[in-house]
């Protein structure tokens, strides 16, 4: 385990904290990296069914470490494939506290958002000369463009009430129900059935149809079979992944 990145499951969830509360959670080339390979594990792991990514402290994440930046070098794209690509676990992020630049797009990565009512969320980035490279000039794929625009362009931020309204937060409480509302809703998803789930993520994040054969890796799987079963017994489904 990761000092910058400690883990505890919760059942079938992984909770995940990003820590390094002292500087808002900034990331840094070693936290990406142990980020990454946190990420990498669980997704590999056919016990986690559902991955929580919070951070530790008031903050989320506040972005890009700029001071570790200014000093030079590289070590800052360690996570570019999961903003890209993602996982086929799917990911909750809950936002304890303000989302920026960076952390505002690890948000975006992630499939669904807790958010504390009062945090700020936006892609600051162009107020440091820099742009948003982590997949922030994506958000008109989700926003409509005008408000995505104005984000980008003017680093503004909006609270997580103002973005549950654009459809980029699916939960604004207040801050200290949180955690708990984000383990909820991964409990849901971590109660359903894996291969379908992976399924469901995987064609709605392509926007796309299943192809015949996906159809059947799923429709013909040993899981289905226990679904339907468990549906005629009347009992909870025990899932295999198979």
């Amino acid at each position: 385990m990761s000092d910058l990145v400690p883990t505890e499951r919760i059942g079938a969830v992984l909770l995940v904290t990003l820590n390094r509360p002292e500087v808002r959670n900034a990331l840094n080339p070693e936290l990406i990296d142990d980020l990454s390979a946190t990420l990498r594990e669980a997704d590999a792991d056919p016990s986690v069914r559902a991955i929580v990514l919070t951070g530790a402290g008031t903050v989320f994440c506040s972005g890009m470490d700029l001071k570790a930046f200014a000093k030079g070098g590289g070590g800052f794209d360690g996570l570019v494939w999961f903003f890209r690509e993602g996982i086929a676990t799917p990911v909750v992020a809950a936002l304890n506290g303000s989302a920026l630049a960076g952390g505002f797009e690890l948000a975006l990565a992630c499939d669904l958002v807790v958010a504390a009512e009062d945090a700020k969320l936006g892609i600051a980035e162009v107020r440091r000369g820099l742009f948003a490279a982590g997949g922030g000039t994506t958000l008109a794929d989700r926003v409509p463009l005008a408000v995505a625009l104005e984000m980008g362009l003017t680093g503004d931020l909006v609270t997580a009430s103002e973005a549950r309204r654009f459809g980029l937060v699916n939960r604004a409480v207040p801050a200290g129900e949180v955690r708990e509302a984000a383990l909820a809703l991964a409990g849901r998803i971590a109660e359903n059935g894996p291969l379908g789930v992976a399924m469901t993520k995987k064609l709605m994040r392509e926007r796309r149809w299943a192809e015949p054969d996906e159809v059947t890796s799923v429709f013909k799987s040993a899981d289905a079979a226990e679904g339907a079963r468990a549906f005629a017994e009347r009992r909870s489904p025990v899932w295999t992944g198979k």
